[in-house]
């Protein structure tokens, strides 16, 4: 072996040492519209509880069809798994007493944990009633729960600054939020600048970086063109005349990706991570793995 090899070899072993530490993890899904997908959601849940992470979310729709089966979700979840199941819920499709009613029975059935969003506004809306500095405070009124809220590095799309969105997220934190788990974002630059900036301004809440493992280079553009998230150049190369070649080689280009990310983060202190698994879960459990979270008894 050359003495060039030997050194990426010491290079590599000592970078997987580094992930191996104690990291912490959650997952997201979203509410199955199909029989299938419903199967492949459950397929992906019962194997990533296997690393036992810290909670796993569901996301929430804006009619009624889709809160429910959020609703039903999320109590099959905690009494199927045992993990900890937290819903996502949104404020600018209901009413206060509506709100207090569904905290209430999550409350009642166990659920302690909450993400807290304002939600998407429907096309022609006006100003909102209520945000989700005021989700979380009407959340704290009803129950002591654990509240996650949304983080945007690079920005909120609708929001007049940077120094606007920052302000309002301190809000959140300010009302009784317990976390923030941020926009999935590829220049981690932004994130360790967004972090400091946080705790400039006296944030003191974890700010849980949000991974987006990739699978679909197409739909990831469509994703960051209305979420305001920057594709670096490098991750274009990255994909670059792979877009449409088999699953297999960009799943393996996406991991390694998302492991990289999580090589520079670690070593910058974060612990927590949170997937967004678009309900699959063979790219998260494998990133998992390589960062040293193992199937627990």
């Amino acid at each position: 072996m050359s003495f060039d090899s030997a050194r990426q070899v010491e290079a590599l072993n000592q970078n997987l040492a580094e992930l191996s530490g104690d990291i912490n993890v959650s997952f997201e899904f979203f509410p199955p519209a199909t029989e299938s997908m419903e199967q492949t959601l459950w397929n992906s849940i019962e194997r990533l509880s296997k690393l036992k992470p810290s909670f796993v979310s569901v996301t929430y729709g804006a009619n009624s069809g889709t809160r429910d089966r959020t609703h039903s979700i999320i109590k099959d979840i905690k009494e199927r798994t045992g993990l900890v199941a937290a819903p996502h819920l949104t404020c600018v499709d209901a009413t206060r007493d509506e709100l207090r009613a569904i905290a209430k029975d999550y409350w009642d059935n166990g659920i302690r944990n909450i993400v807290a969003l304002r939600g998407d506004l429907p096309p022609g809306a006006g100003k909102p009633e209520m945000y989700a500095n005021d989700l979380v405070a009407l959340l704290k009124e009803v129950a002591d729960f654990d509240i996650s809220v949304a983080a945007y590095p690079e920005v909120h799309p609708e929001a007049k600054s940077a120094q606007a969105d920052l302000l309002h997220l301190k809000r959140k934190i300010d009302a009784g939020a317990n976390r923030a788990i941020t926009q999935f974002f590829f220049d981690v630059e932004s994130y360790l600048r967004f972090r400091d900036r946080c705790a400039a301004i006296g944030i003191e809440a974890e700010i849980v970086p949000g991974i987006l493992p990739v699978s679909n280079y197409k739909n990831l553009l469509k994703f960051a063109g209305f979420t305001n998230v920057k594709i670096p150049q490098w991750l274009h190369q990255r994909f670059e005349g792979i877009a449409d070649d088999d699953q297999m080689t960009r799943n393996m280009v996406g991991a390694s990706i998302a492991i990289d990310m999580a090589r520079v983060l670690s070593r910058e202190g974060v612990k927590d991570f949170h997937f967004y698994t678009l309900n699959r879960s063979e790219l998260t459990y494998a990133i998992c793995h390589t960062l040293g979270v193992r199937p627990k008894a």
